[in-house]
């Protein structure tokens, strides 16, 4: 048995809870004693214990500052972050609101990531490596470098991958491919941008009223993402269908009647380039939108074909050339 004063078994073999000075807080962390502190003058970390000269820190200091820099990772402002550990702290929760963070910051798409190596990439890019294209790729994402092996990337789209290996295939310069991409993920981001404002404005604005929201509100909006997290892809998928159909058919009838001919017995017109004044383009655009100036242009030369075509057959001297013919 134990004297008195003596710690009995369990609490002997109880584990001392950890203490860090702000140096040791700081390495366990991987946060600097400079960020420490302005933490600390923000209100993001508790007060430490005063010992002596020093200030200690336990588990709990680290655990904030973990959850502090994963907060930080998802796009989260400090101030935002205080108001939600702010809520934790005063018994209102955080369950629920770091429930809804993890359901939008999970993947939004079924496709895997994939792996690549230097020997695998350059084969699938005509067999010569391209160190250029890499940087390219990595720059935008299409590539990722996996730490400590120089001739191996993780792929976080292989079906992006994939489409940039069949237009190459076909003839497309990397360059070219790399800068659509470019320009097809400022106007993707900017539909993102809409949907997410539009649904924000008509679905979630109840569920998000409050800051930070309730736990029950924040769990109704988890749910309410798993919901519609497919519906912005669901939408675009056949809106890119719709107009692709729309203009590629546009596009051959343009191309082909361009070399087609009119009757059997007339030789096809070779197709040409015709340059028109900025002024005539920037007037039409203003007129119809700039996604609809070449059919204008195309309907209006037709239509002034037609109409000479109708002058011509109407003209006097035509008339009496086909009375000449039929007497």
């Amino acid at each position: 048995m134990s004297g008195p004063g003596q710690p009995g078994p369990a609490a002997a073999d109880r584990p001392a809870a950890a203490e860090y000075r702000i140096e040791d807080l700081a390495h366990a962390s991987g946060a600097t004693v400079r960020t420490i502190r302005a933490y600390q003058d923000r209100g993001l970390l508790p007060t430490p214990e005063r010992r002596g000269r020093a200030n200690v820190y336990r588990d709990t200091h680290l655990a904030r500052l973990r959850q502090i820099a994963d907060l930080l990772d998802r796009g989260y402002t400090l101030a935002s972050i205080k108001e939600l550990l702010d809520a934790w702290d005063t018994g209102r929760g955080l369950g629920g609101v770091l429930g809804l963070v993890a359901e939008v910051h999970g993947p939004w798409t079924d496709e895997r990531a994939d792996r690549i190596t230097r020997a695998e990439l350059n084969e699938r890019f005509g067999g010569t490596p391209d160190d250029e294209a890499v940087v390219e790729a990595m720059d935008l994402g299409v590539l990722e470098p996996i730490p400590g092996k120089d001739d191996e990337f993780l792929v976080p789209s292989p079906q992006e991958l994939a489409v940039a290996v069949e237009l190459y295939a076909a003839g497309v310069p990397l360059s070219a491919i790399s800068g659509h991409l470019r320009e097809l993920r400022g106007q993707v981001e900017h539909i993102a941008s809409r949907f997410l404002e539009f649904t924000t404005e008509h679905v979630f604005a109840r569920y998000l009223g409050h800051r930070p929201p309730t736990d029950s509100d924040a769990a109704e909006a988890a749910a309410m993402v798993r919901r519609l997290r497919p519906l912005a892809q669901q939408t675009v998928d056949a809106e890119l269908a719709r107009a692709m159909r729309l203009f590629a058919t546009r596009h051959l009838h343009h191309h082909l009647s361009a070399d087609t001919p009119l009757t059997p017995d007339e030789p096809p017109v070779a197709a040409h380039r015709v340059e028109l004044p900025p002024g005539t383009i920037g007037a039409v655009q203003r007129l119809v939108g700039a996604q609809n100036v070449s059919a204008f242009i195309a309907a209006a030369a037709e239509r002034e074909v037609q109409s000479r075509t109708l002058d011509a057959l109407t003209s006097p001297g035509t008339r009496n050339r086909q009375v000449d013919q039929m007497g």
